[in-house]
């Protein structure tokens, strides 16, 4: 299975230099949508319900403290990827990868999965609970059957 390096380094790959919180927000997509279309998760490393939205401590370990990250910078092998990961990789960069930090941000912070990780905790509040792939499967799949719907009724 590949790791949240090997994902982090292809988008960085295929986007080219952002900030390290685009790139914690994309990384955490990439994982949702995985869940949703491949039935299965791109990485193993746990996304933590930080203040800020999605983190995986792993990957904010490696970029601590710098706040743009480049291709190269991290140690991960996008080659490790297969061609369905690249795929959903893609479609979610086709989707999130051109909107600001902050939108998707403010994004995760209206979405379930996150919403949920952080019940009763005020909003700034600092926070390691893992959100669950379960409800993210479960979120992200419910966002997928509406899309559906709404295709088929125009």
């Amino acid at each position: 299975m590949a790791n949240v390096f090997d994902v982090a380094s292809y988008i960085l790959q295929s986007c080219g230099p952002m900030t390290t919180m685009k790139l914690q927000k994309l990384v955490y997509y990439a994982q949702a949508w995985s869940l949703v279309w491949d039935e299965k998760p791109l990485f193993d490393e746990p996304i933590e319900a930080w203040a800020n939205g999605p983190v995986v401590r792993d990957l904010y370990d490696a970029h601590r403290g710098q706040f743009e990250i480049h291709p190269g910078e991290l140690a991960g092998d996008p080659g490790s990827l297969d061609d369905s990961q690249k795929e959903t990789i893609n479609s979610v960069l086709d989707y999130y990868a051109d909107k600001p930090t902050q939108w998707l941000v403010d994004l995760t912070h209206m979405e379930g999965p996150w919403r949920e990780a952080r019940s009763g905790l005020p909003e700034t509040a600092r926070s390691n609970k893992v959100i669950s792939l379960a409800s993210m499967a479960e979120y992200y799949s419910s966002l997928q059957s509406q899309s559906d719907g709404e295709e088929q009724e125009t």
